[in-house]
């Protein structure tokens, strides 16, 4: 068995990790040569203001006296410059929005992942190719720059990262540190000769990077008094930053400065996702190259259209792997100019497609490489030369429609050359993890179910011709893939399939039996059961895509005692049940974002929790038995860790409204109340009822610290549903004549469960493992989307700390959603208990119900924020599910719901061992172990 879970493991890593290798690849192709305009540039140097998470209409739009936020820029807009909006892409963060603005590639999402500071990959950008860049700004966005830069010519000046803090009383600091530091360089330069050397060079950048506003908008919101203050700061240190070169350098004329952002923000400081208000963001240009003054249309202008605009500026090669399309429109130069720099973008562009084709191409075998057909080499040499010609004969406007034509079919083989594999690694994926479903679902039939009586216990060993055919097949299939030079993990994906299906195969006496038995049921109970069963697996995966389904699943849930005859045998606990079902059923339809913090709802948990505590006390203080004097001394702890975390919750809300920081003791309290949560259960009674409060004791305790509205009511609501699925699960039990029922008060958990005491499965195990399933989701999305770091407020972690620590505040986060996980676990973990039921066989049935929810593949986007690939077009959706069989190709989703529910599939198997940890473990301070039973 326990091979066989280590098996498991395996494959569900190989199957979860497949997606990143086959989806998520790095774009990037090495190899091209540099080009660039082959005129005189028309400035010497560019000034790149980026102002972090700016939005276009805080910018744009008048204040309430009908007055400019930023009247330096506003005066610019007016007088001297071009404007617009341009059009970020999602993911809406500051690696992807940095490395579009200045690389002109579109980074894809899993590097934002790989961190902020290193590359994943190298990548060619625009202080790449300059002659000297120097930036002043965040360590979190400067590093990745000069990292893997040629030479020794990107320069960063970076603050300590302790400054990005949230709770700080005025972030402007950021900002001022930059434009202090910039001014200092200028003025240290007119001293040291080399380095004014250098700065009066041409094809140099200077890049400043203004985090101010980001910050400000998370802390406050865009809509705060910091917020708009902090544009009045940019504004004004715009204006002197711009006063000082134009005096340093005699007002030459060779200067061009750009001002823009890498995101914006919503109106409840987060981004990421692809609302408007985080994708639309301002850009002002002015200076040497750019017309005097004008509305730029923004229609199709991108983000990453601005690396190639500011590499024709100063006339430095276009970055080697950029896509984007150069916005002649913004140029004041000659229509020459124009045509010659669209003409290099698009050979630049050509270039890569080449590139990728040449490296697909010679992996491939002749017979079955199928090339891009839009962009015949025919078709690329005659846009070339008529383009050429076209600017011999003066007709400009040709040459950039014809360019265009070009750069966005050679856009389109790019894509078509990076997903070439795609399919055929999908199918073999998808093949493995069908054969292993089946395999899995075999063994479970086989060794846990009476379905499969006539089936011999002695196995029948195959025939010598099964295991050759597969060793043939391997041989094939690895032969075929090293003749492609294909990579070790090809191997992986295209062999795991074949001694997964050989080992489905020697099952095939069960698979008779299984079929005979299926076909020995009434027609119209196994139509039922499989409409009832289709249903159910339906609801769950709409789920993924609409939160709201939960809440119709949940009403169902609450009908259920009502169609089972239960309410007749147990009225108190069906109608406790109901209660429970349509409370929890509210939250999915509460807002995930977008929300006002509201840390009334907060205390209100914390008092409810204190009221049950005392309830629970009372009761206990009533029974004779000799763990009590303990037991309330358990009780007693966590009810004051509940009532610390309720205070912490308070005084740090105050304190940050307050904008004097959080208190060192909060944070030192927060952080114990972390460490504890998962020993002082420990200390109480394993009992099940006194085990189960205790665990829920310490996690609300946890959970409050975390929480910022009304999802703090959202695990005490789930635990009492959670408690009284126990008790039902008992009476149908109970009902169906398999055991006797035993009080709840005097079970106890135990690690070592005598194994006489468990049962074959029924079909109603099935409905078990359902609600398993079911309640695991509810758990995620019951008050977010886990796909969308949208769906998260930055407050949440304030309690534990507010310096910006992307993986520290990402893991508290991610504790928070599984919290209400661990809460399921345990109480599964008494269901297994009351029902005699084993626990392998439960957790086989539970995976099964995941393998089953893996539709979720073939249109995982590789692309988009992670709001959009957290969702799914519900037309695409109910198309799949119009089939009448729930096949894998309805496996149809992004990379957020693949991602869940593979993690939910190991994750079943870490958090049961987790809650068999702390319903099963016992420890003593002192003493010896004395009875529990009451």
């Amino acid at each position: 068995m326990l091979l066989f879970f280590t098996l498991g493991l395996l494959v569900h890593f190989v199957f979860f990790a497949s997606i990143f290798d086959i989806y998520f690849t790095s774009p990037l192709v090495h190899g091209m040569t540099p080009h660039f305009t082959p005129l005189p540039p028309p400035a010497r140097r560019l000034v790149l203001f980026v102002a972090d998470g700016l939005r276009a209409d805080a910018l744009y739009e008048l204040d309430e006296n009908g007055n400019s936020r930023a009247p330096f820029i506003r005066n610019i807009i007016m007088h001297e410059g071009s404007w617009g909006i341009s059009h970020t892409r999602v993911p809406t963060e500051s690696r992807p929005g940095h490395v579009a603005l200045i690389a002109g590639f579109y980074e894809d999402v899993s590097a934002v992942a790989k961190g902020w500071k290193e590359n994943p990959v190298e990548f060619d950008s625009l202080f790449n190719e300059s002659k000297y860049t120097w930036s002043w700004g965040s360590p979190d966005i400067l590093p990745m720059f000069a990292k893997g830069a040629s030479g020794d010519h990107v320069y960063t000046h970076s603050y300590d990262a302790k400054k990005e803090d949230f709770g700080a009383h005025d972030a402007t600091k950021l900002d001022s540190w930059v434009f202090d530091n910039v001014k200092d360089f200028f003025h240290a330069a007119r001293n040291n000769q080399s380095l004014f050397s250098k700065i009066n060079e041409e094809k140099i950048v200077f890049f400043l990077h203004l985090l101010g506003l980001d910050t400000n908008g998370h802390a406050h919101r865009p809509s705060s008094r910091d917020y708009k203050d902090n544009i009045k700061k940019v504004d004004d240190g715009v204006k002197e930053i711009v006063s000082m070169f134009k005096h340093f350098y005699g007002n030459d004329g060779k200067t061009t400065f750009i001002f823009t952002s890498d995101h914006g923000m919503t109106d409840w400081g987060s981004h990421g996702a692809g609302h408007p208000s985080e994708t639309l963001t301002p850009f002002i240009a002015w200076g040497a190259g750019i017309k005097y003054p004008q509305k730029v249309s923004a229609q199709q202008f991108d983000d990453a259209d601005i690396a190639p605009l500011m590499a024709s500026l100063i006339g430095v090669p276009f970055p080697l792997n950029s896509v984007g399309i150069l916005p002649v429109d913004y140029l004041n130069n000659t229509d020459l100019f124009k045509a010659e720099s669209m003409f290099t973008n698009a050979v630049q562009i050509l270039e890569q497609f080449e590139v990728k084709m040449i490296q697909k191409k010679e992996v491939t075998l002749s017979f079955l490489f199928t090339p891009f057909k839009l962009l015949s080499d025919s078709k690329q040499l005659n846009i070339l030369r008529k383009a050429r010609s076209y600017i011999k004969q003066k007709k400009f406007d040709e040459v950039v429609s014809l360019c265009k034509e070009l750069i966005h079919l050679a856009l389109k083989g790019l894509s078509y050359y990076h997903t070439y594999d795609r399919f055929f690694l999908g199918i073999s994926v998808v093949t493995g993890f069908v054969g292993w479903t089946s395999y899995a679902s075999l063994l479970i039939i086989k060794s846990h179910s009476n379905l499969t009586r006539g089936v011999s216990k002695e196995v029948k060993e195959p025939s010598h011709l099964l295991p050759c055919s597969f060793v043939a097949i391997g041989v094939l299939v690895a032969f075929f893939l090293l003749i492609q030079a294909c990579p070790w993990t090809y191997y992986v994906y295209c062999l795991l399939p074949v001694p997964i299906w050989y080992a489905v195969l020697r099952e095939f006496q069960v698979i008779q039996d299984l079929v005979a038995s299926l076909l020995s049921f009434p027609l119209s109970h196994f139509v039922g059961y499989l409409l009832v069963f289709t249903l159910g697996i339906e609801i769950l995966v709409l789920s993924f895509f609409y939160r709201y389904m939960l809440t119709a699943g949940l009403i169902a849930f609450a009908g259920w005692p009502f169609l089972t005859q239960m309410w007749t045998q147990a009225k108190i606990t069906s109608l406790s049940w109901t209660l429970f079902s349509l409370l929890l059923a509210v939250f999915p339809l509460m807002p995930v974002v977008g929300r006002k913090p509201n840390i009334s709802l907060v205390m209100g948990a914390g008092l409810l929790v204190l009221l049950l505590s005392l309830f629970v006390v009372t009761s206990l203080m009533k029974r004779k038995a000799s763990f009590i004097k303990e037991e309330l001394w358990v009780h007693g702890l966590q009810m004051l860790s509940t009532v610390l975390s309720m205070y912490v919750v308070h005084s740090t809300h105050s304190s940050l409204l307050k904008k004097q920081g959080v208190p060192l003791m909060n944070q030192f309290v927060s952080w114990a109340t972390l460490a504890s949560s998962l020993v002082v259960p420990l200390l109480s009674s394993p009992v099940l009822f006194q085990r189960l409060f205790s665990i829920l004791l310490s996690l609300m305790s946890t959970y409050l610290l975390l929480s910022t509205g009304y999802e703090a009511l959202f695990p005490l609501v789930l635990s009492c549903l959670m408690f009284v699925w126990i008790y039902m699960e008992q009476e149908t039990l109970q009902r169906s004549g398999v055991s006797c029922k035993q009080k709840l008060t005097s079970i106890q958990f135990s690690y070592n469960t005598d194994i006489t005491q468990f049962r074959q499965l029924y079909l109603d195990d099935i409905r078990r493992a359902f609600f398993l399933v079911f309640f695991l989701v509810t758990a995620f999305f019951g008050t977010g989307n886990i796909a969308s770091i949208n769906s998260f407020d930055l407050a949440s972690v304030y309690c534990f700390l507010t310096v910006f620590s992307p993986f520290m505040m990402g893991a508290l986060m991610m504790w928070k959603i599984l919290i209400p996980f661990v809460l399921v676990m345990c109480a599964f973990e008494a269901v297994q208990l009351t029902t005699h039921l084993s626990s392998k066989s439960f957790i086989f049935n539970g995976a099964i119900f995941c393998f089953i929810l893996q539709n979720f593949f073939f249109l995982v986007k590789d692309y988009g924020s992670w709001l959009d690939i957290g969702t799914r077009n519900l037309t695409l959706f109910l198309n799949v599910f119009s089939l009448p069989v729930l096949c894998f190709f309805f496996s149809l989703c992004s990379i957020s719901h693949y991602v869940i529910v593979m993690s939910m599939t190991i994750f079943l198997v870490f958090l049961n061992g987790l809650a068999q940890l702390l319903t099963t473990k016992k420890l003593r301070l002192c003493g010896k172990p004395k009875s529990h039973l009451i």
